[in-house]
């Protein structure tokens, strides 16, 4: 979700950190589909640094491997969730896409 640090394009697609696109999650999920995605991702991550502190790089493998299905679910990776044929600017610097001018305007408010 974005906030005031973290900008959201105006066709909400994406959220910009440090300048770079982030596609955000699909809204038409329902609500409670996206709550249990969302604590299966957080549950996910913290396996992560556990099996990290642990020593344990099967169990970092695996836990990577359900972020990436979860977030791919949400919406945030893989085939995009609109359908107007808009192509995907995942990770990409805002100002190397269609919206440089609206992030050069948000960069300067």
């Amino acid at each position: 979700m974005a906030d005031d640090h973290h900008p959201a394009t105006p066709d909400g697609r994406y959220f910009v950190v440090r300048g770079r696109l982030w596609r955000k999650s699909d809204p038409t999920l329902p609500h409670g589909k996206r709550e249990d995605l969302v604590k299966e991702l957080m549950d996910a991550r913290r396996a992560i640094g556990s099996a990290k502190r642990d020593g344990d790089g099967v169990a970092v493998l695996a836990s990577r491997a359900i972020v990436d299905r979860v977030k791919r679910e949400l919406g945030e990776r893989g085939p995009v969730w609109w359908h107007d044929g808009a192509p995907d600017y995942n990770r990409h610097m805002a100002r190397n896409t269609p919206y440089a001018e609206w992030f050069a305007r948000c960069s300067t408010d």
